[in-house]
This record gives structure tokens, C-alpha cells and sequence, in this order.
């Protein structure tokens, strides 16, 4: 019996690290049932990883078409999947996921939480409010109440499992289509994605230039296998990429460790990874708010501290 539906997260079949969270999270309702939308073949593909986290059920929309249309195939197989199965829903808490969540729940007629840390075991939830000011406890609403958990919140668990793949209905084209006609992968290099990635470091505008960003930020991540991150003062400045950058206007993420260097921590920059596990923090400013939420401030020069740090860490 499936008890609550997961939107599987994966590119062109390759899984990503979310899933298994939210796998994971949703096991508190019950056996979770994975649903993959994607290209034929996707599903059998990702079984045994699905089937390892406690997916009691593969329901797979799969079609040559998908990804033809923005969003709305996976919208549409979880609104029918949920009108018929009547159980919540939860999918990743991605800028992508997020709209998924927020155009099923106002289709299937329940209620959505977003920035979801932590799914309670009455089908409440924790989750993240003002711009991450505070974590609060909530319910959804209806037979099919969404859950937009964010990525890095919970620590995947294994459950095995040996669900069976069931073909479900591929939707139709929809009526007002938002269609794709090209796609260009972002350039993320061999570092870990950002939103997936255990351990993070992040420059700010103390970083002072993309010199230092190359000379400094970089190669301390490279030490520690971290992706690099950046404020969006850093952004804002051209010092960094702004794929990179973490923050209300951009990326949430919320890793084991989060290296803050030359941040100065506003509001909208800690609203993306303040639940980060451990938080050290470089800068110059002993008032910087970033030390607020730090577990370790160490107040100096990051062009000393930073070098230090990679040659210990190598």
C-alpha cells in the first residue's frame, strides 16, 4: 500500500543526491512510492537505488516526449496520482520543486509547505520562515498536502526494499504549454553540485576581487572536496558566477560544514544556509552578523587565515 508520493529528482536519468533525503523523510507516513517521470527506461534504471531507500513502489510516466514541456509533466502525474491514491506528496525544495509543489497543491486542492527540514511523525512538519529567521511547526491541509523539503535537511538512511516498476499514465500536452526548445547544462566542473554538496565554501565581498576567488576560496574547497559558494555581494561585483550564488535570491543549501569567508552575513545571505550544520566563519569585522550563527568566528585577515588553513588541511 503506498502511503505517500515522491517525486523522484533526477536529470536525464541520473539521480540526484535529494532523492534519497526525500525517500528518507517521507518514510514517516509509511512506504513511500517513487514516482519518475522521464524518458523510457528511467525508471528500471533507478530502481535499485530507489528500492534501497524504502521505495515500496516505482510509478513511472514515461514517455520519448518528456522534458518537452516545462514542469508540467511532473505537475500533472503527481495531480492524478494524487486525486486517485488520496496521500501527500513530497518533492525537493529546488526552485524547480518548489513551483511543482505550489501548482499541485493549488490543483489537488491541499495545502503546501516550503523549506520543509524536517517531516514530524503526525504529518506536521518544521520548516523555515522570514527569510530563515525562524523554524517553526506546521500542518498542510486536504487529502494530498505537499512537502517541499530542503535539499541537505536530512540525513539519508537505507531502508531496503524491492519495489516493482508500474507504468502510469504519461500526460498529455498541456493546454497552455510553456515549451523547452533548448537546454544547456550549467558548467559545474569536477567540484560537487552546490545544493548537494557535504561541505561548502563561500566567499563574500571581503573576497575583494575573482583573483581571489581563483587564489583563495578555490583551493580551499579543492583541499576539503567542497563546492565553492558566493554572496551576492560577490556576484553582484562579478567576482563569482552567479550559478554559485547561496541566498534568499539564490541557492539554499544546507551541507555538514559551511566555510563563510569575507561574508558578512545579511539576512538575505543566511536565509540560504543558515541550517547548515557547522558554521565557520572568517572576517576582518568582529560585529559581523555572520558570527551570530557561526559555531566557530575566527575575526582576521582571510587572505592569511585562508592559505593557513588549506596547507594544514592538505
Amino acid at each position: 500500500m503506498t502511503d505517500v508520493l515522491v517525486l523522484v529528482d533526477h536529470t536525464d536519468g541520473e539521480l540526484k543526491n535529494a532523492t534519497a533525503e526525500l525517500l528518507t523523510a517521507a518514510r514517516v507516513f509509511g512506504t513511500p512510492a517513487a514516482v519518475v517521470v522521464g524518458k523510457p527506461g528511467t525508471a528500471a534504471k533507478l530502481a535499485d537505488t530507489l528500492g534501497a531507500y524504502g521505495a515500496g513502489e516505482i510509478l513511472a510516466a514515461e514517455s520519448d516526449s518528456a522534458g518537452t514541456y516545462l514542469l508540467s509533466e511532473e505537475v500533472d502525474t503527481l495531480v492524478a496520482l494524487a486525486a486517485e491514491r488520496q496521500v501527500p506528496v513530497v518533492v525537493t525544495g529546488s526552485a524547480a520543486g518548489k513551483e511543482i509543489a505550489g501548482r499541485v497543491a493549488t490543483l489537488t486542492g491541499s495545502g503546501v509547505l516550503a523549506d520543509v527540514v524536517a517531516i514530524n511523525a503526525d504529518g506536521s512538519a518544521k520548516y523555515s520562515i522570514f527569510g530563515g529567521d525562524f523554524i517553526v511547526d506546521g500542518g498542510g491541509f486536504g487529502a494530498s498536502p505537499v512537502y517541499a523539503l530542503r535539499p541537505g535537511s536530512v540525513d539519508p538512511e537505507e531502508a531496503p526494499a524491492s519495489p516493482a516498476v508500474t507504468e502510469v499514465a504519461f500526460p498529455e500536452a498541456p493546454d497552455a504549454p510553456v515549451e523547452i526548445v533548448s537546454f544547456t547544462p550549467a558548467e559545474g566542473g569536477d567540484r560537487p553540485e552546490l545544493t548537494e554538496a557535504k561541505i561548502v565554501v563561500a566567499g563574500g565581498r571581503g573576497v575583494a576581487s575573482a583573483e581571489g576567488f581563483a587564489d583563495v576560496v578555490e583551493p580551499l574547497a579543492d583541499a576539503l572536496g567542497a563546492a565553492v559558494g558566493a554572496s551576492r555581494a560577490a556576484v553582484d561585483a562579478g567576482y563569482y558566477p552567479g550559478q554559485f550564488q547561496v541566498g534568499q535570491t539564490g541557492k539554499t543549501v544546507s551541507p555538514d560544514l559551511y566555510i563563510a569567508l569575507g561574508i558578512s552575513g545579511a539576512i538575505q545571505h543566511k536565509a540560504g544556509m543558515q541550517t547548515s550544520k557547522t558554521v565557520v566563519s572568517v572576517n576582518k569585522d568582529e560585529e559581523a552578523p555572520i558570527f551570530e550563527i557561526s559555531d566557530l568566528g575566527i575575526v582576521g585577515d582571510l587572505f592569511d587565515v585562508t592559505p593557513a588553513l588549506t596547507d594544514k588541511v592538505k
